[in-house]
């Protein structure tokens, strides 16, 4: 096994079954994450321009159905933005629960050790605290920079559709 890898397999061990959970939880949430990413940077200024060149063209932007077709285009274009948005924003908020399921099971060990041993065995009750801290601190730390992307992505999502609702003057 490389060496680097030693630490990491450490941290996993003390920290409990629960780190694994959130493993998952991070690698699913940062694959969206990324998805969104590149949908935002070269999916969706080809899919706008596509709309702006098709409403350019028409010869009636004035009428109630033009309207009606506008409204539509925006209306898929927000929607298209805040795809997967809503699910990044539910794994972020999963994390730290998951975190605290940890620190439950963490002290539940805690409390395990003092019923069978007493409060003398300060290295199992030490494992057990470990077992309790480490998951929540992981949770919190998946969830922080979660959370300011999701918050970037909805601002984000709202200026475009604005700009495409803006390049698509009745006229």
């Amino acid at each position: 096994m490389p060496e680097g890898l030693q630490p990491l397999l450490e941290f996993f061990e003390r920290g409990g079954p629960m780190l694994y959970v959130l493993l998952l939880v991070a690698v699913v949430l940062w694959t969206l994450v990324v998805e969104r990413i590149w949908y935002f940077r070269f999916q969706f200024p080809r899919q706008a321009r596509r709309w702006r060149q098709e409403w350019r063209a028409r010869a009636d932007r004035s009428s109630v159905r033009a309207h009606r077709i506008r409204e539509a285009t925006i209306s898929e274009a927000r929607i298209d933005l805040e795809g997967g948005i809503g699910i990044i924003a539910t794994l972020v908020a999963i994390c730290p629960l998951v975190g605290l399921l940890g620190t439950v099971t963490g002290m539940i060990q805690v409390f395990d050790v003092m019923a069978l041993n007493g409060s003398s065995d300060a290295k199992a009750m030490a494992a057990g605290v470990s077992r309790a801290t480490i998951p929540t601190m992981a949770g919190m730390v998946l969830a922080l920079p979660g959370l300011f992307y999701v918050s970037r992505c909805r601002s984000f999502s709202r200026r475009l559709v604005q700009q495409l609702a803006d390049s698509m003057r009745f006229g």
